[in-house]
């Protein structure tokens, strides 16, 4: 028999979005009771997300669009670690980026040297999730890469899940370019343990109190894996249940979704009162 109550312990839920908190612009049920549980209980929840086709800013009007309290410390995304990352390597040197407009003024905003033309002295190509791609950004990454330019993706993803089933991500645009080019990029985003460890320092709880929560293995589980926290997956999205079979990436705790970790979280506190 699974014993939940090592999640009941938690205080940091650090979560994925597309996929298992929401699909689209629609909230998986339960969604808002889950995370009214975790603030009645004093945590906090922490949106790690892979997606870096929207700001921070466009997050926060999404999720506060759908219901959901946040902030920005409610945030941490693939593009703002790609941008630490480029001011400790690449700092005051140009950056081209195969990425969407917000993206590119996310990180102009970070002070990051931008440019989507092909000039002198570029320090590195950054491909994010682009859902603004055009056949001339691949032509010039491929120009970039052959010139031996610095390869640099803010995450793995392959597909990013809608409505209607699911779409390329940032990972399959990569895909393209290693085809072409013989090149790797260097991923930013889950699984790097960067994005957890950043989370825990910045909300002062302790590792033991993390639990990352997602619906892919290779990204969201595997990132937990990685940084050493509890991880549980949710079956909404991308994974399916005889995937996990087939893994190296085991989940601590499997879900078919949101709803079934509240559940399971508020039937302890029942307990926990008789």
């Amino acid at each position: 028999m699974i014993n939940y109550n090592s999640i009941e312990r938690k205080k940091l839920f650090l979560l994925d979005m597309d996929g298992t908190i929401y699909l689209d612009n629609k909230l998986f049920e339960y969604s808002l009771d889950f995370l009214k549980y975790i603030k009645a209980n004093e945590g906090k929840y922490v949106f790690l997300t892979n997606n870096s086709s929207k700001s921070v800013k466009e997050y926060l009007e999404k999720l506060t669009s759908l219901g959901i309290p946040v902030d920005e410390t409610n945030f941490l995304t693939s593009s703002q670690a790609t941008s630490l990352y480029l001011k400790a390597n690449y700092n005051e040197k140009k950056i081209y980026v195969l990425g969407t407009e917000s993206f590119k003024e996310e990180l102009i905003e970070d002070n990051i040297i931008v440019t989507d033309q092909l000039e002198e002295e570029i320090g590195c190509l950054v491909v994010g999730f682009d859902t603004e791609l055009t056949y001339k950004k691949l032509e010039d990454a491929c120009k970039l890469l052959n010139s031996g330019v610095d390869f640099i993706a803010t995450n793995p993803d392959l597909v990013c899940p809608t409505s209607f089933g699911f779409i390329p991500d940032c990972g399959s645009i990569c895909n393209m370019l290693i085809e072409a080019t013989g090149k790797t990029p260097f991923y930013i985003g889950k699984p790097n343990a960067t994005m957890v460890d950043l989370a825990i320092k910045n909300s002062g709880f302790k590792k033991e109190e993390a639990i990352m929560i997602g619906d892919r293995l290779y990204t969201d589980i595997a990132c937990g894996i990685n940084a050493g926290i509890t991880t549980a997956v949710v079956l909404t999205g991308e994974t399916k249940r005889d995937d996990i079979n087939n893994t190296e990436y085991k989940p601590k705790f499997i879900f078919n979704h949101i709803g079934e970790i509240y559940h399971q979280l508020s039937e302890i506190k029942v307990a926990e009162k008789i």
